[in-house]
């Protein structure tokens, strides 16, 4: 199994499934069992702004890092070119950077709590996020809330004029930055 390839294995892109509800599973689990009980309102509000932050997340490295810097455009085009095929960004990358880029200067600036209920509120977001791209390009549509993520989503694979329709998860941010309409 290639750890960098552009296109993952079965195996491989299964493990980003895995990986993330597992760890989101033991995240919550140690918060609530472990975190002192005058932490929980802070707990609650650091795991919500987590979640909150990946829509944002979410929208910025599709619109500017994925049609907009190389390598990464380049590879995303791929993606565009073979929807079905599994290509995704690495479990061991996606990782290091939450660990690099959230946990450690949260917990730097912070403490162990904050650092672990915001992780957690973003790997969440992560993990929704890759279930739903999966779900536009691979299931069916059998509720109306992902029948309007596959059209959605469409419209971002099949642009009529310029790309738009950044998000994947939701709209919100494509409204707020006019990047909803072609």
């Amino acid at each position: 199994m290639q750890i960098f390839s552009l296109e993952q294995s079965k195996l491989a892109y299964r493990v980003d499934f895995i990986f993330y509800s597992i760890t989101s599973i033991l995240m919550a689990t140690f918060l609530i069992t472990l975190s002192p009980s005058e932490q929980f309102l802070k707990t609650i509000t650091f795991v919500l702004t987590g979640l909150l932050s990946w829509t944002l997340i979410e929208y910025v490295l599709h619109r500017f890092v994925l049609h907009g810097v190389r390598p990464f455009s380049t590879w995303h085009q791929e993606h565009h070119q073979r929807p079905t095929a599994l290509i995704c960004t690495p479990t061991i990358l996606s990782a290091m950077l939450i660990f690099g880029l959230v946990f450690l200067p949260t917990l730097v600036i912070a403490d162990l709590w904050r650092a672990s209920s915001l992780t957690l509120g973003l790997l969440t977001g992560y993990l929704l996020y890759t279930i739903t791209h999966h779900a536009t390009h691979h299931w069916r549509a059998n509720y109306a809330w992902l029948l309007r993520r596959k059209r959605w989503h469409a419209v971002h694979h099949h642009p009529s004029k310029k790309i738009s329709h950044f998000g994947v998860t939701n709209a919100f941010w494509d409204k707020i930055f006019g990047s909803d309409s072609n």
